[in-house]
């Protein structure tokens, strides 16, 4: 009989055959009082964002996703260089109305000769 205990850490996952990878570029976030809900999309011009995948955890899961992740980026930077992040200054009302600008200002009339 084989008396030993596996190791500790994480269990052995299996990638199917048939898993087709998915793109994404854009991630909505939204909680409910027992899930953290994550969707992901793929965003490309002239066309409508249409989620890929979505993934629900517990927030317990979910913090020890961001903990793996935060340190999974400490080491890419560390063998990669920083990453640089896009300035972006964004709040609901440039959010909304980023696409309407204001009319042109029009132009005076001209001075009539007298």
């Amino acid at each position: 009989m084989d008396d030993k205990k596996p190791a500790p850490g994480f269990p052995p996952i299996s990638l199917p055959e048939d898993l087709v990878a998915k793109y994404s570029n854009v991630a909505r976030i939204s909680h409910t009082p027992s899930e953290i809900i994550l969707d992901f999309a793929a965003m490309l011009p002239g066309v409508r964002p249409e989620i890929l995948a979505r993934i629900l955890m517990s927030p317990v899961g979910a913090k020890m996703f961001l903990n793996a992740l935060t340190e999974n980026i400490s080491r890419y930077e560390a063998s990669f260089g920083s990453i640089q992040l896009p300035a972006i200054q964004s709040n609901l009302a440039t959010d909304l109305f980023k696409n309407i600008h204001p009319p042109d200002k029009p132009e005076p009339p001209p001075e009539s000769e007298s």
